[in-house]
């Protein structure tokens, strides 16, 4: 297929080649002979009903400190120029994201955008989970104070997260004998004006949290990211490790209990995390995990997706 692609994305020229996905999606689109477009959150606009992007052509190479090459700055219509928007930006997953996601449903009809933009603002990682509460450990989300601390009461070992938060970034793990529970509440407070999230923690963390990654609801590669002797959080930004791994049989009874949901909103590439026997979330807004996973199984997770893309433009 002859195709125009558009991927929606931070600067490229900061991206590590060697674990970013997106990287490896614009390698395999370009092995394909797709022309791919490079555009910044910001530079969307809507006027009139069209959207359009400034936008540059964009050439990727795995060459280390000379990964990318654009072309001139020109102005992209979604709609009539593209027949594919990648939407590729990392979170946070604020007010100017959402905004994104409202300006890219105008262009849902007429060009494909994965993942599917509306359903991607109403899947925040760790709201969807809660959808599946036989699958997910013990959570609270609220910003009720007495509410956290009864929580924390009953389940003693807990672990407080922003609930829009990403990279393992100001997730904290308190037990039964930390003083700093309160301290962390009104740090909580003063920083961020959305509920917050606890959950019972979980010790099978210390080994690790596995990234699935799900493509068109069935899981097709998975990646052990195991934490830093001195750290909670297994994050590959917070300094996690990858190692090998194979799916167990609970594993699989998640992904199929979430299968059906994840095609119904047309979540093509979905990244979860399970601790244990424990969904904890559901990655739709920019799932990593590819290359880890692609040299550890020897596969192309990439060139897996793009058929799924490929398949979705066709019907």
């Amino acid at each position: 297929m002859s195709l125009k692609i558009a991927i929606q994305m931070d600067s490229i020229q900061n991206i590590d080649i060697n674990q970013d996905s997106t990287f490896v999606l614009a390698l395999e689109a370009q092995k394909r002979g797709y022309t791919l477009y490079h555009y910044l959150t910001p530079t969307l606009c809507l006027e009139d009903g069209q959207v359009t992007a400034r936008a540059n052509k964009l050439e990727v190479r795995r060459e280390q400190g000379n990964h990318f090459t654009l072309g001139e700055s020109e102005i992209i219509n979604l709609r009539s120029d593209i027949d594919m928007v990648l939407m590729r930006q990392d979170p946070p997953f604020d007010m100017a994201y959402i905004t994104a996601t409202h300006i890219l449903d105008h262009i849902v009809d007429d060009t494909l955008v994965m993942n599917n933009p509306a359903e991607v603002r109403n899947a925040p990682e760790k709201l969807l989970v809660t959808h599946f509460t036989d699958l997910a450990p013990p959570t609270l989300i609220t910003s009720d104070e007495e509410s956290l601390r009864d929580f924390y009461k009953r389940h003693g070992n807990v672990i407080l997260k922003p609930l829009y938060g990403n990279g393992g970034e100001q997730v904290y793990h308190i037990d039964e004998n930390s003083f700093n529970f309160n301290t962390l509440l009104e740090m909580f407070e003063k920083f961020y004006k959305e509920p917050i999230i606890i959950q019972k923690y979980l010790p099978e963390a210390r080994k690790g949290d596995k990234r699935i990654i799900l493509i068109e609801g069935e899981p097709e590669g998975a990646i052990l990211r195991v934490p830093a002797a001195d750290d909670a959080r297994a994050n590959f930004h917070a300094g996690g490790s990858a190692q090998k791994t194979t799916l167990t049989e609970r594993e699989k009874e998640i992904c199929a209990e979430i299968a059906p949901e994840l095609k119904k909103r047309g979540l093509v590439f979905v990244g979860i995390d399970v601790i244990g026997d424990y969904l904890t979330e559901i990655n739709v807004t920019s799932p990593t995990g590819l290359q880890e996973i692609n040299a550890l199984d020897g596969v192309c997770l990439e060139a897996q997706l793009w058929d799924a893309f490929e398949a979705r433009l066709k019907t």
